[in-house]
């Protein structure tokens, strides 16, 4: 123990600017493409991608990623955190160097799949290193530093693809990954020191593959729903199929001698309750993101670039509140602060009902930091509540949980909420469409952005077609905005009945380490 107590590694804070930089690559990456599928789109500016195959240069990605994350935090686990941090870097520089270069869409999307693996491997390896090398004293502080790092690389992508489709061609947003995963690598290598559970047993084959198996099925159900409909018997099939996957690795993990996941601690309230508030989080909060592009850029016109500063608030208030949590939960207690961040993000969200196209601009970037501001003051002392659940040797499990549940959260929310904005916005437009050839009537019907291709085409009827698919639009988006704000605020019942209070989530025992509260 160091003289001052504090069981920490000497350079931890220097190895917390190192993971951030190995998260931001990821997290970027998640959002930076969203603003150059316009560009893949244009034969000769771009890859002439369809909507299908720009929908999969997307899925390929998270697909992947999420099926894969829980395996990757039991490989650290076993393996060798750093270890695992390294290969998933050198992954991910390498898909995206092959990812800039693609020739055709087909290329492009299985390269993003193999980010996606890179990006499994990072993602957990980060959380598990920041819980093993800071004490738990300070190991609140420093994943609120974590979690405003994702809060960040979430708002600055939309700027940064802004910015480099401005001046380069389409592949730059792939490019930019390579010298910052370069200098990950360098970095890692010299400060990270390696980190593994000290008796992992014998490794649970049956449980991993039943947990990847799961988790690829449910997500692609979930993805494959939102896009196409759920009314097709394969999204069913897929989705009930991965739940019952699921649902057999955790009758499978229940009765292991060496299960990869102690499903006991879902038993362990600040175990369970941080679990069940990022999912409701991010469900309602990523469904708003998603319709809000569209939103800022085709019912205000807004440029990518223009868009992506007006998510600024949303990465201020991460920056400026996030690393503050840890104090705000030992002053008032993870409960208390975790409600008040609900009931902020629940408002914000809510706010979206209420907007049209005329409504000052202010409103929404006001409604944006208010969202900052709460999930700033929710995903920190959830996941130092996930974290402490744990001995530091089954770090990895525990991030993973936490990563996967936010990953298919945020998949079913813009599945689900998009679904719910698809099918409002048909309502609305179907009765603008009947004197339209029957071309432009499939294009407007499908979504806004086909309403505003087909207006375009229409020369003195345009401007009508692009009116009633701004109305049609605005109501749906008002419809989806009160179901999210309704899904975050039921995490405001689970937040008041199980989160800790003052003297709960990451409350270090005699020994240094948090108690397992009567998991093993």
């Amino acid at each position: 123990m160091q003289p001052n107590g504090n069981t920490g590694h000497p350079r931890r804070w220097a190895i917390l600017g190192v993971m951030v930089i190995s998260l931001l690559v990821v997290v970027l990456d998640n959002t930076i493409l969203n603003v150059a599928l316009r560009t893949l789109a244009d034969p000769v500016h771009g890859l002439g991608a369809s909507h299908g195959e720009l929908e999969w240069s997307i899925n390929s990605y998270t697909l992947v990623f999420a099926g894969l994350l829980f395996t990757f935090g039991v490989l650290g686990d076993r393996a060798g955190r750093r270890r695992i941090l390294l290969i998933g870097l050198v992954l991910f520089g390498l898909a995206s160097l092959l990812s800039a270069y693609a020739q055709s869409p087909a290329q492009l999307i299985w390269a993003r799949a193999l980010m996606g693996i890179g990006g499994a491997a990072i993602m957990p390896a980060t959380l598990s290193i920041i819980s093993n090398v800071f004490d738990p004293r300070d190991r609140g502080r420093a994943i609120g530093i974590w979690a405003g790092a994702v809060g960040l690389g979430v708002a600055i992508g939309p700027v940064l693809g802004g910015l480099l489709l401005e001046h380069y061609w389409w592949g730059s947003v792939f490019l930019i990954n390579v010298p910052v995963v370069a200098l990950g690598v360098l970095l890692v290598a010299l400060l990270v020191p390696e980190s593994r559970d000290p008796r992992p047993g014998r490794i649970d084959a049956v449980g991993v593959l039943l947990s990847v198996v799961g988790l690829v099925a449910l997500t692609y159900g979930i993805i494959d729903g939102g896009e196409h409909g759920f009314g097709r018997p394969v999204v069913w099939a897929s989705i009930l199929g991965g739940v019952a996957v699921l649902a057999a690795f955790v009758a499978y993990e229940r009765r292991s001698s060496h299960p990869s996941l102690d499903v006991r601690l879902f038993r362990v309230p600040r175990f369970a309750a941080p679990v069940a508030l990022i999912g409701l989080v991010f469900f309602g909060a990523m469904g708003v993101m998603f319709f809000s592009t569209f939103y800022l850029q085709l019912v205000r016109g807004y440029s990518p670039l223009e868009t992506g500063l007006l998510f600024l608030p949303f990465a201020v208030a991460q920056l400026v509140f996030a690393p503050r949590s840890a104090t705000m939960v030992r002053r008032y207690g993870a409960r208390t602060v975790s409600t008040v961040g609900l009931v902020l993000t629940a408002v914000a969200l809510s706010a979206f009902a209420f907007v049209d196209a005329t409504t000052p601009i202010w409103v929404v970037l006001v409604a944006f930091f208010l969202q900052g501001t709460g999930m700033a003051n929710i995903m920190p002392p959830a996941t130092e509540s996930i974290m402490s659940a744990l001995p530091r040797e089954k770090a990895g499990v525990g991030s993973a949980v936490s990563n996967t549940i936010r990953q298919v959260a945020a998949a079913l929310g813009v599945a689900v909420i998009g679904s719910v904005l698809a099918a409002g916005y048909r309502g609305g437009i179907d009765p603008a469409l009947a004197e339209l050839p029957p071309t432009a009537r499939e294009a407007a019907g499908e979504s806004i952005a086909g309403a505003y291709a087909a207006a375009g085409q229409l020369g003195p009827a345009g401007p009508q077609l692009v009116a009633a698919a701004n109305d049609s639009f605005v109501s749906a988006m008002h419809l989806s905005a009160t179901v999210a704000a309704l899904v975050t605020a039921g995490g405001i019942l689970v937040a008041l009945r199980w989160m800790p209070g003052r003297s709960g989530a990451g409350a270090p025992t005699p020994s240094g380490e948090p108690e397992l509260a009567g998991a093993a």
